[in-house]
């Protein structure tokens, strides 16, 4: 059967389903739904609260590292024997990076983007009823719930949460006798992963066969909309990567619980000869690192997809060089599995293997150049729609520039060998990953915010309020930490004061801290514009933002299904703006400037202009 005849069943099949579906209940529309926009919601509200409390650490040890001699009651309330007297003790503030450092990436930046958004988006804008498997859809996002709850139980355990920084290297995370970090939290840890994994294995299967199998008739790989795109190809990276940390855990478990010896050997504990031999810290690094870097593009993928459709949307234009953007999709996709190893550069790693991971990693930066000239493109002479969403994509491209640049000075091994474990590498993969996709998921929320909740716009005066501050104050937070950094400031300290060296640096540390506290403190802000716009912010038009593609056509009020009637066609690719049409038809009102994507060609037309 060729590909538009089964894209023809599977339509058919979704038609002739649609209508049949039981009378749903409060359990099975909001708690265990197989409905992708309600899975979407449950994704984002969970990454949003779980970001919540790993913002709250980083407050923590920033005012630590900002006042080390200073006593805050704050520490005796939220951490209990940790912080006796108000005084953080050493080992909590390992645990507090650690966790910390673990939310952020997998469970607000991994799950709370991609599975908001590629659940949210991928159905709708393909012109599918659903996800391939509904069921499985809704498995992933519960295994996700569960392993967030046993990464925040593994707070409250006797002997601290894990401490092996979230990189978690042996021998700390493999001895369950190192450090009080290493025993029940570190145990806690590798379940909360495993679970976590699979969560993001079952969605990413979900979406790539979503993507290939239930495109509407028309939809072309060449007429996906680049989000679509970099879901797709983020959930590929996912599925290659992903089990590589998975028998690293299992490895790890097996070390700490069986007697193995896969990342231990010779290994010594007050004098005392543990029965451990063979084994090697540096192949779990390999292990780790094999998913880590991948890890940073599964991160900021869906962030670059969302970022390209709303510029567009916005810029009035169509995206500048749409074939180069998907192009250098699909390199970057690549390559993040060849360059892991310009984390290991000072690991005793061979010199000649590592110049071949510093030009793979140099090479990465071609695709990246592109994508951000394409972007500036775009915006240059558009008649540009100064949103709320528009300026995070602005502020995006300005972090992922700036982080990016020195990612060109980390990637060389003879430089990196310089400012390893110093701040410099906290102020790039914040600025290039953390802060780069925080704005691209922020762009997400406020662009898409009227398709998840039934046609509801947020307030735009609170969004900008929250745009200028958060802005401003991420490169207040993490603009000087370059500069320490280059000066040897080691990161993972919780005081500096043992080294008179540093003592120049306090003050910085301080403004760091101060701007840290400004920008969390906005955060409410953001919080409270979401919570109280999801049910009373006021009523938008359909399709708000004049935008072209399919998801803005379905029904506002939220059916399983998205569409009432038939599934729409697709007739030309996702960016036809900056069109002015001469000729009427049923489906166009003259002298608008876009032309939706379920519109069809007129005679005048010519369909490979694109």
């Amino acid at each position: 059967m060729s590909a538009n005849a089964q894209v023809q069943a599977v339509e058919g099949h979704h038609d002739d389903d649609h209508g049949h579906h039981h009378k749903e209940t409060f359990v099975t529309k909001y708690i265990f739904s197989i409905d992708h926009k309600m899975i979407s919601k449950q994704y984002m509200i969970t990454g949003i609260f779980m970001g919540v409390i790993g913002i709250l650490m980083s407050l923590l040890f920033r005012l630590q590292l900002a006042w080390p001699d200073h006593k805050f009651t704050i520490f005796e309330v939220l951490l209990g024997k940790w912080g006796a007297d108000g005084v953080m003790d050493p080992s909590v503030y390992l645990a507090l990076v650690t966790i910390h450092g673990t939310i952020m990436v997998f469970f607000v930046l991994t799950a709370g983007l991609s599975g908001t958004f590629s659940n949210l988006l991928i159905p709708l804008q393909i012109g599918a009823r659903d996800m391939a498997s509904g069921f499985l859809n809704m498995v992933s996002f519960w295994l996700f719930f569960i392993s967030s709850v046993i990464m925040l139980g593994s707070l409250f355990v006797e002997a601290g949460p894990a401490s092996a920084g979230w990189t978690i290297y042996p021998p700390l995370s493999a001895l369950p006798q190192a450090i009080p970090g290493s025993g029940t939290g570190m145990t806690l840890w590798l379940i909360s992963m495993a679970i976590f994994i699979a969560a993001s294995l079952l969605g990413s299967l979900n979406f790539i066969v979503t993507v290939l199998n239930l495109r509407t008739k028309g939809m072309s790989m060449t007429r996906l909309p680049l989000t679509v795109w970099s879901f797709f190809l983020t959930a590929i990276i996912g599925v290659v990567s992903f089990p590589v940390l998975f028998s690293a855990v299992l490895m790890l478990v097996m070390d700490r619980s069986f007697g193995t010896s896969f990342f231990l050997s010779d290994i010594y504990i007050a004098g005392e000869v543990l029965h451990h031999q063979g084994g090697s810290p540096v192949l779990f690094e390999h292990l780790f690192w094999f998913l880590g870097h991948p890890e940073v593009y599964i991160v900021i993928l869906p962030a670059m997809g969302i970022v390209s459709e709303i510029m567009a949307t916005n810029s009035r234009k169509p995206i500048f060089g749409y074939r180069a953007m998907v192009a250098s999709l699909l390199t970057i996709a690549f390559l993040s599995t060849i360059v892991w190893g310009h984390h290991m550069f000072i690991s005793g790693m061979n010199p000649f293997l590592g110049s071949v991971f510093t030009f793979t990693t140099l090479l990465i930066a071609i695709p990246s150049a592109v994508k951000s000239f394409n972007w500036i493109t775009t915006l240059w002479r558009g008649k540009l729609q100064m949103n709320v969403a528009l300026l995070w994509c602005i502020a995006f491209v300005s972090t992922f520039i700036t982080g990016g640049l020195t990612g060109i000075i980390m990637g060389d091994s003879a430089l990196d060998i310089n400012i390893h474990d110093t701040y410099f590498i906290v102020a790039h993969f914040h600025l290039v990953m953390g802060i780069s996709a925080a704005y691209g998921f922020l762009a997400g929320v406020y662009h898409w915010f009227p398709i998840m909740f039934e046609g509801r716009m947020m307030n735009k005066k609170l969004g900008y309020i929250h745009f200028w501050v958060t802005s401003i104050g991420a490169y207040g937070i993490f603009f000087p930490m370059h500069f320490v950094g280059l000066a040897g400031l080691p990161r993972r300290y919780y005081t500096n004061t043992n080294f008179p060296y540093f003592d120049d640096l306090a003050d910085i540390n301080v403004v760091m801290t101060i701007f840290a506290i400004l920008t969390i403190s906005v955060q409410v802000v953001f919080l409270y514009n979401f919570i109280h716009s999801m049910f009373y912010g006021k009523m938008g038009p359909k399709n708000p933002w004049n935008a072209t593609t399919l998801e803005w056509t379905a029904e506002r009020k939220h059916i399983h299904g998205n569409w009432d009637g038939p599934i729409p066609h697709v007739y030309r690719w996702p960016y036809d703006y900056s069109k002015l049409n001469k000729d009427e038809t049923d489906f166009v009102i003259a002298g608008q400037d876009f032309i939706p994507q379920n519109v069809p060609l007129q005679d005048n037309e010519d369909e490979l202009d694109h």
